[in-house]
């Protein structure tokens, strides 16, 4: 058996195997995919919902709608009720290790017209941080090759034998797609989504310039230089202002983490707990100065 035939035997397992929890989210062709994560429960991106309610259809073809029990638009997940009847739930990647670059990995979708689409390709890279749909940044990100049409971000990406590796978001270009990484944290997150706990994420109300700026416009007005993510608009009446932060303030750290990237700021904001301040560390100028933010119930999003 030659290794394309290896392969195509490797492809054919996986839609038997994987299809059958695979539907389409939308109407016709679609907005996206997702996957059954448990009886009654499609796990999707939160990108592909246009409301609480949607059309879940199925590679045999069966639909039926399904509605919204745990958003995270932040985190671009959400969790859908809906009449999964005897479709299996995708089983988990076992452990936290990411698949290394030279992986191979399969993508399984349902395009319109019913069936199956599977794809396959290798892991190029991980450890990438994205974007998502908020603006907030999603780190640990897997990078691959796997061919994806329009319509198949929130459906799985698998290994060889079946599991969740990743859930695909979107494409890089020119031949490179992301997923989120299947790993415990994701798995708890899921979870809590479709018990209905919807997560607290605190929104800061600042707007940050790129690191390189942020060396440039402290160089250009004689500052010495220092890592940390320059405020460049604070927005008015935000948790940011009412603490006190001002633009061209420096921000080095928060809730003890220090800030290199925005993906730094996002992880302490996330650790907050309900009710509870964030003390940031910043450098106005030369002055070292603390501050604490205090988030109030429509300080999160």
């Amino acid at each position: 058996m030659t290794v394309w035939d290896e392969w195509a035997q490797v492809t054919g397992e996986i839609g038997s195997r994987v299809g059958p929890g695979v539907v389409r989210i939308g109407r016709d062709n679609g907005r996206g995919a997702g996957m059954v994560v448990g009886e009654g429960r499609i796990l999707t991106n939160a990108h592909n919902l246009r409301g609480r309610q949607t059309t879940v259809t199925f590679s045999d073809g069966r639909s039926t709608m399904g509605e919204v029990v745990g958003l995270d638009g932040a985190g671009d997940l959400s969790v859908l009720s809906a009449d999964t009847g005897a479709a299996p739930a995708l089983e988990w990647r076992p452990g936290d290790d990411p698949p290394v670059p030279g992986t191979a990995v399969w993508a399984v979708t349902t395009p319109e017209g019913g069936g199956l689409r599977v794809t396959g390709g290798w892991v190029s890279a991980v450890g990438r941080a994205f974007r998502g749909p908020g603006g907030r940044w999603i780190s640990g990100g897997l990078e691959h090759t796997v061919p994806l049409a329009r319509g198949s971000s929130g459906g799985p990406l698998v290994d060889a034998g079946g599991a969740l590796v990743g859930i695909n978001t979107h494409r890089l270009g020119e031949g490179f797609y992301l997923a989120v990484p299947a790993d415990t944290d994701l798995r708890k997150r899921v979870d809590a989504l479709a018990r209905g706990e919807s997560p607290l994420r605190h929104h800061l109300g600042v707007a940050i310039a790129p690191a390189e700026a942020a060396r440039r416009l402290r160089e250009a007005v004689g500052l010495p230089p220092r890592e940390g993510l320059l405020v460049r608009a604070v927005e008015e009446g935000s948790p940011a202002a009412t603490a006190g932060i001002h633009r061209g303030d420096l921000l080095v750290s928060a809730g003890g983490r220090h800030l290199g990237r925005p993906a730094d700021l996002f992880a302490a904001l996330d650790a907050v707990p309900a009710g509870a301040a964030l003390e940031v560390g910043l450098v106005r100028g030369v002055e070292e100065v603390t501050v604490q933010v205090a988030f109030g119930p429509d300080a999160a999003g």
